[in-house]
């Protein structure tokens, strides 16, 4: 008998206590804070795995801006300060001494230490000394220099660890309105980026006096040191080589020029290998594409025929007006031996794989009339 009212005892205590928790669960449910911060916690686990902060970024920026900033940080090491000095004789002490004369920008344009900038940038200068972006410094040798094109190469020694190329790209199918960026040194400072847009193309600047045709412009600031460094698309390719700025008062007014990059692979190439242009040519400079091809003419419209060159003795007419003010179109180069000529970059490589002194056979349309020209390819002058 009393082992029964013990067990009846226990059994009442115990439900006793089941029935004083639940009444304690549903009149204290966990705090809604607790939860919400648990569930924060979550999702900020979430974000950092999808979008991490990376190499010091702030956050807060958009797309555009890390491409831009991922841009500059893949192509400043490409990008070379230049500065140039003059050695001169002190009539007093019998000495020679050395003094800056300038300073520009440049760039690396193959692992072997060739350098890219401009003409006047290293113009009359005894010594050139190139300094990378790990500040680093070399002595640089001239290797060539084309003067009328506002182009020049240089060279170091330097590690080929250390020499980053840029990648190359067409200047053939830019458009008005597409992104560019500049990145030089201007007014020695370290690499500087602006961008902008293609303001213009088939511009024309002078260089030593002669004309430098088809040259972009854009509105990406230009300023004195920027001259020799590059002009690259959104990519980070090679589209020009930035040379000049219009401004009365010397700096950076919007109007920045760069010459196209299809014109300085040519070049560059002849400069190493010969040290000045011995490209061969016909003589002729084209009416842009894009301006032939709205008026549904195939081949290349000769927009320029120089002065006794080869296709001035042939005969190769340029547009011109007749006693009548009547406007004549000029000749079409519609292929070189065959080979088909749509583009300015046809007609380069057509005659990159030739020799100066070679005859080359030349389809020229006029007007309605289509003939056959045989001429001698000639070095550029």
């Amino acid at each position: 008998m009393k082992n029964l009212l013990r067990f009846i005892g226990v059994l009442a205590i115990t439900a006793a206590a089941f029935l004083l928790g639940t009444s304690w669960r549903i009149n204290n449910p966990p705090k809604p804070e607790i939860q919400q911060a648990k569930s924060e916690q979550v999702t900020t686990f979430t974000e950092e795995r999808v979008a991490p902060v990376r190499n010091n970024i702030p956050s807060g920026l958009n797309r555009d801006e890390l491409a831009t900033i991922s841009l500059f940080e893949k192509a400043t090491p490409s990008v070379v300060f230049i500065t140039t000095s003059d050695v001169y004789r002190d009539w007093y002490t019998q000495s020679y001494r050395e003094q800056k004369s300038g300073s520009g920008s440049g760039f690396i344009w193959d692992d072997e230490g060739h350098i890219i900038t401009n003409y006047h940038v290293i113009k009359g200068a005894s010594k050139a000394t190139v300094t990378l972006s790990d500040q680093s410094t070399y002595t640089a040798k001239l290797v060539g220099k084309a003067p009328f094109k506002d182009l020049a190469v240089l060279k170091i020694d330097a590690p080929r660890a250390k020499l980053k190329a840029l990648k190359k790209g067409t200047s053939d199918d830019l458009r008005v309105g597409q992104s560019v960026l500049a990145i030089g040194t201007p007014f020695g400072l370290d690499q500087t980026l602006t961008t902008g847009i293609v303001s213009a193309l088939g511009r024309e600047i002078s260089s030593e006096g002669v004309p430098i045709r088809d040259v972009i412009q854009t509105d990406a600031a230009i300023n004195p040191g920027n001259s020799g460094g590059p002009l690259l698309n959104s990519s980070g390719e090679l589209i020009g080589v930035n040379t000049a700025i219009y401004s009365p008062s010397g700096a950076s007014a919007g109007i920045g020029f760069s010459i196209p990059v299809d014109a300085v692979k040519w070049v560059v190439a002849d400069l190493i290998r010969y040290g000045e242009i011995k490209r061969p040519t016909l003589g002729l400079e084209f009416i842009p594409r894009r301006t032939t091809y709205r008026l549904g003419i195939k081949g290349l419209m000769v927009s320029q025929v120089d002065k006794n060159s080869v296709a001035d003795r042939a005969g190769i007419r340029p547009p011109f007006r007749d006693n009548q003010d009547k406007l004549h179109w000029g000749d079409i180069i519609l292929a070189i031996d065959g080979e088909p000529i749509q583009k300015q970059r046809d007609y380069l490589v057509a005659l990159e794989s030739r020799r100066v002194g070679e005859e080359v056979e030349v389809l020229v349309k006029r007007e309605d009339e289509e003939f056959t020209l045989k001429m001698t390819l000639e070095a550029v002058k």
